[in-house]
C-alpha cells in the first residue's frame, strides 16, 4: 500500500536514508505536499482521475513536476516549461548529506517550492531555526499552506532568492534548490561562518552541486553529484521547441569533424569543463526513428542567433558539421574539448570554486593563492587554474 512507510522503505531499501533525517522522512507526509494534478515522466497525472497511481507516484522515490510555465496558461501548443516541482527524496537527503546539517543551525532554503523539504528541516531543527525563501508569490502561498497543513511554521517569505533574506541572517546552512550560473555574494555575506549547497552551471552544463565553506568572506569549495534543477528565474534564458531556434538552414555552413557527438554527450566530464566557458548556449542530442541509431546533436545559443548540427553515423571516424550565425558553436565546444585533451581528460572532482567580493573563479586542483582576483577571460584550460568567466 502507498504511504509514508512504504517511500521510507524505498529510501531505505536503495541505501539513501541517513540515519538523522530517518525520522523526518518517516513522519513528514508527502501527500501533503502535492497538488492533485502533477506532471511524472512529461504526463499530467490527476488525483480525482487515477488516485492510486497518483498516491504510488507521490509514495515513490520521484520527481514531481507542480508547476508549468510559471503558472500561466498559454495555450494547448505552447512549449511546457516545468518552473517548480517537489524534487526526488533521494536527491534532497544527497542535498541535506552535502549541507552537513546539526541541531543548533540556522538554515535558509531558497527555492521553496512546496514546502516538503523545510517541512524536513523544521521536523529536525524547530520551524524557528528554519527559513525559505521563493520568487513566486503563489508558491510561497501554497508552501505555507502545506507547511500548516503537517504542523510546521518555518519562516517563508517572497522575494529574490539571489538576494537572500538578510533579515534572518546570518545562516549556519544555505541550501538553494534551482540551479545559478554564479554564486550570489549575498549567499556569502549572510552565511559567513557556514555551508553553501547549491546546483551550479551555464546552460551547456549544469549537473553539478557547488559544496562551499565560508570563511573570512570567502567561500570556497568543489563539485560533487549530477542534479538536474530548475534555472534561477533571474535572467532565465529562453527554452522551448527545436523549430524555435532554428532559421536560415540553407544559410549554414558545412565541415566536418573527428569528435563523435554522440560520445560527446555522454562524457559528463568533458562537458563540465567544455561548459566553464560556453555558459549561454545548450545541446540536445535528437535520435533517428528509423532503427539506425544515427543521431543529430544541436548546440543552440540562448539568444537564438547561433545554432549548429553534427550528425552521427554508426561505423563513421568523421562527423558532418552545419553551423549558422555570428558564432560557430561547434568550434567553441571541440576547442573546449581539445583544451580538455590538453590537460589529460580531467575528472570534474579536480574542479573546485572560489566566491569573493569580485566575483567567481573555478579552478583545477588548487585553489588559486590570490583569492581577491576576480573572473578572468574564458577557460585556457591550460596549467593548474581554470577561471570562469561571467
Amino acid at each position: 500500500m502507498s504511504s509514508p512507510g512504504r517511500l521510507l522503505e524505498i529510501l531505505t531499501n536503495k541505501g539513501a536514508v541517513l540515519p538523522e533525517w530517518k525520522d523526518a522522512v518517516a513522519s513528514v507526509d508527502r501527500k501533503l505536499f502535492v497538488p492533485d494534478t502533477i506532471e511524472v515522466d512529461d504526463r499530467p497525472l490527476s488525483r480525482g482521475e487515477r488516485p492510486e497511481r497518483w498516491l504510488t507516484v507521490v509514495y515513490g522515490d520521484l520527481p514531481l513536476v507542480t508547476q508549468i510555465n510559471d503558472g500561466r496558461d498559454l495555450g494547448e501548443d505552447a512549449y511546457r516549461l516545468p518552473t517548480s516541482s517537489s524534487s526526488m527524496p533521494s536527491l534532497m537527503l544527497e542535498m541535506l548529506q552535502l549541507l552537513d546539517v546539526h541541531e543548533g543551525h540556522r538554515v535558509m532554503d531558497a527555492g521553496a517550492g512546496t514546502g516538503y523539504n523545510l517541512a524536513w528541516l523544521a521536523h529536525r531543527l524547530g520551524s524557528g531555526d528554519v527559513f525559505g525563501i521563493d520568487v513566486d508569490p503563489a508558491i510561497v502561498g501554497q508552501a505555507i499552506k502545506n507547511l500548516a497543513s503537517a504542523g510546521y511554521s518555518p519562516h517563508v517569505v517572497c522575494g529574490d532568492a539571489e538576494k537572500g533574506y538578510p533579515d534572518g541572517a546570518p545562516y549556519d546552512r544555505w541550501l538553494a534548490t534551482f540551479t545559478v550560473p554564479e554564486i550570489p555574494y549575498a549567499w556569502v555575506e549572510q552565511t559567513p561562518a557556514g555551508r553553501i549547497v547549491a546546483p551550479w552551471g551555464g546552460s551547456y552544463h549544469s549537473y553539478s552541486f557547488a559544496v562551499l565553506d565560508v570563511r573570512d568572506g570567502v567561500a570556497e569549495g568543489r563539485f560533487s553529484g549530477y542534479p538536474a534543477f530548475m534555472r534561477s528565474r533571474t535572467n532565465r534564458p529562453p527554452r522551448g521547441y527545436l523549430h524555435d531556434f532554428l532559421h536560415h538552414q540553407d544559410d549554414a555552413v558545412r565541415s566536418t569533424t573527428t569528435v563523435s557527438p554522440r560520445d560527446l554527450e555522454a562524457e559528463y566530464e568533458a562537458k563540465f569543463f567544455i561548459g566553464l566557458g560556453l555558459r549561454d548556449a545548450w545541446s540536445l542530442l535528437v535520435e533517428a526513428n528509423d532503427g539506425s541509431d544515427e543521431a543529430t546533436l544541436w548546440v543552440l545559443a540562448d539568444d537564438r542567433k547561433s545554432w549548429a548540427s553534427v550528425d552521427y553515423v554508426p561505423g563513421h571516424d568523421t562527423f558532418t558539421v552545419e553551423q549558422y550565425g555570428p558564432r560557430r558553436l561547434w568550434d567553441e565546444v571541440e576547442a573546449g574539448y581539445r583544451k580538455w585533451e590538453a590537460l589529460g581528460r580531467p575528472d570534474r572532482d579536480r574542479a573546485g570554486l572560489t566566491v569573493t567580493r569580485d566575483g567567481q573563479r573555478v579552478w583545477l586542483d588548487a585553489a588559486p593563492a590570490d583569492r581577491g582576483e576576480g573572473p578572468q577571460a574564458p577557460p585556457p584550460l591550460s596549467g593548474h587554474t581554470v577561471t570562469s568567466s561571467m
